[in-house]
């Protein structure tokens, strides 16, 4: 069966890059649903930002799930948050702000919730080019996790199946923050940092100095850069 339906489903962090998934799937005059993760990470004032951006994008609902993560994460646990002076310090394996199978995790959830909403179309803001390495964000993953609920679920076998929109994929920092200035997001309601301290942006954390790249590179300065959050 075509999909032909309108309806989007976004995974909204209130980061960066979920922000601009957002602003396309306005443009694309989708209607939109959001959802957003309470998982106990140190960074959750990015919640306070997400439900900004599902207000100012006007999205249809906007709901926050909490999900009892386990640990093994600097992001969820008692372990230090790596600081780096720049981009070309962030180590090429897989880093501790890793969370284990978060988005195995988020993506089931979403596909549930869209299941139940009668939504085709899962969008997720990852990103395998600027990144920090996490396994869970390149596109072998997207394509199997998307032919695996296909193959389990019953909206699937009647013959709606669903689509894992990754629009940003194949996009660079610099390229994503490009497109979202032309959509109008507002950089400044938009959080990056693993570690805010001090109600601050840490500016050392990976997420950070890849943000801070990506601005470099499009010649425009970080509204949020070291701003009070």
């Amino acid at each position: 069966m075509i999909n032909k339906s309108n309806k989007a489903l976004v995974l909204l962090s209130g980061g960066l890059d979920s922000a601009v998934v957002l602003s396309i799937c306005r443009k694309q005059k989708k209607e939109i649903h959001a959802i957003s993760f309470d998982y106990g990470q140190r960074h959750k004032l990015e919640l306070k930002y997400a439900k900004w951006q599902s207000d100012f994008f006007k999205c249809l609902s906007h709901r926050i799930f909490k999900i009892d993560f386990y640990g093994g994460s600097a992001l969820t646990d008692k372990i230090e948050v790596p600081n780096n002076k720049k981009v070309e310090d962030i180590p090429e394996d897989i880093p501790v702000t890793y969370v284990p199978s978060r988005n195995i995790v988020f993506l089931s959830f979403a596909s549930g919730y869209a299941e139940f909403k009668d939504i085709d179309n899962i969008y997720i803001g990852v990103n395998a080019v600027d990144y920090s390495g996490y396994p869970d964000c390149r596109h072998e993953f997207i394509k199997a996790f998307e032919q695996m609920i296909n193959k389990s679920t019953k909206k699937a076998l009647n013959g709606r199946k669903f689509k894992i929109m990754t629009p940003l994929i194949n996009f660079s920092k610099k390229e994503i923050i490009v497109l979202g200035k032309k959509n109008g997001v507002d950089f400044s309601m938009t959080s990056s940092c693993y570690n805010p301290v001090k109600k601050k942006n840490c500016g050392q954390c990976d997420s950070c100095l890849l943000r801070k790249k990506g601005f470099d590179e499009a010649s425009m300065i970080d509204p949020a850069e070291n701003k009070n959050v």
